[in-house]
């Protein structure tokens, strides 16, 4: 636990952990929970079998102790090659701990359904797809792929959507954890910080197709199969 959903939200479909137990439905899968935002890190990354960075409303490159923490964290895992996704926060802090970049949208806020290009495809992957419609809240992203990580998703507008490192690790940057209730609450919250043309454009879109519990399913199996 990175963050937290924001809190006149939470009633819609709980914080982080209910969000991403709710993704991962059906599955042989228990969660721990660390809040690190508090200071509460494993005492060793073999408690768990594998791991899993959750969204923040930080930016990587704020001045937090834990952040920095984490980013350790995140390279001793990815060193000694326990299985690890990173999602929209989770995504950027570990681009960022190998020494890639993250920075500010040129065009700001990108939110609503996003159309994002899968350009490398893995054994976890199933049902494969070419292109997945994700769930977008982020105003920071990644801009340059670390050294030993490859290029795994694209789309218009977010040049690094998903990257996969080595063999034990991926990142994605939108949230296939949010449901399209709890995307319209924060837009609508949000009209202020994002402008309300762009937060009208994007509650438009939040009735398209999601292929969100497909990729709950990616995670599954790639956890299943790597830990």
């Amino acid at each position: 636990m990175a963050g937290h959903v924001a809190p006149a939200s939470i009633q819609i479909a709980g914080d982080y952990p209910e969000l991403i137990t709710s993704l991962l439905a059906r599955a042989d899968i228990e969660l721990a929970r660390y809040d690190i935002d508090h200071d509460r890190f494993p005492t060793s990354i073999t408690e768990c079998d594998g791991w899993l960075l959750s969204p923040s409303r930080c930016s990587a490159y704020d001045d937090h102790g834990w952040i920095s923490d984490t980013e350790d964290l995140l390279r001793e895992l990815i060193a000694r090659e326990h299985p690890y996704v990173g999602i929209c926060f989770g995504h950027q802090l570990a681009a960022q701990a190998l020494g890639g970049r993250v920075e500010r949208a040129a065009d700001g806020w990108r939110v609503g359904v996003q159309d994002y290009e899968i350009v490398v495809t893995k054994p976890w992957m199933v049902p494969m797809h070419s292109t997945v419609s994700l769930i977008a809240s982020h105003e920071d992203q990644v801009v340059a792929v670390p050294d030993g990580a490859a290029l795994m998703a694209r789309g218009p507008g977010c040049p690094v959507a998903g990257m996969v490192i080595g063999e034990r690790a991926w990142t994605l940057q939108p949230h296939p954890e949010f449901v399209p209730e709890l995307a319209d609450d924060l837009l609508a919250q949000r009209v202020d910080l994002i402008g309300p043309e762009k937060v009208a454009l994007a509650r438009a879109t939040l009735g398209r197709p999601l292929n969100r519990l497909d990729v709950g399913r990616w995670i599954v199996k790639f956890f299943t199969e790597t830990a």
